[in-house]
């Protein structure tokens, strides 16, 4: 079993950052991809950000040129740094990871962004 801790999270002023960590532990295999969702009340968890084993990384298109994703292998450790935030991106943000040899998700207990106006 795998178990995802995220940090980070907390209330900020628009065009403010923050930088959100999560830290696998566990039957971990650093070949595993990581990434971050979010979700807010009433809506289905949406991407924000991948990235491989091997750093390559996807953004969805509303954080783009503002959200950067960067991981530590050796920490077994994901990073989303978020700037220019928006009373939007207010939302739980979840770690994601996924099984390398099955189809299986795991996920964070969530860590709460409020960005005020």
């Amino acid at each position: 079993q795998v178990q995802l801790v995220e940090s980070g999270g907390c209330l900020v002023q628009a065009g403010g950052s923050l930088r959100l960590v999560c830290t696998a532990s566990g039957s971990i295999d650093s070949r595993m991809p990581m990434g971050w969702y979010h979700q807010v009340p009433g809506k289905q968890r949406e991407v924000d950000a991948t990235i491989t084993y091997g750093g390559s990384t996807n953004y969805a298109d509303s954080v783009k040129g503002r959200f950067t994703i960067s991981r530590d292998n050796a920490k077994n450790t994901v990073y989303l740094q978020m700037n220019s935030l928006k009373p939007e991106d207010t939302a739980v943000y979840y770690c994601w990871s996924r099984a390398i040899y099955r189809s299986y998700d795991y996920w964070g207990q969530g860590t709460q962004v409020t960005v005020s106006s």
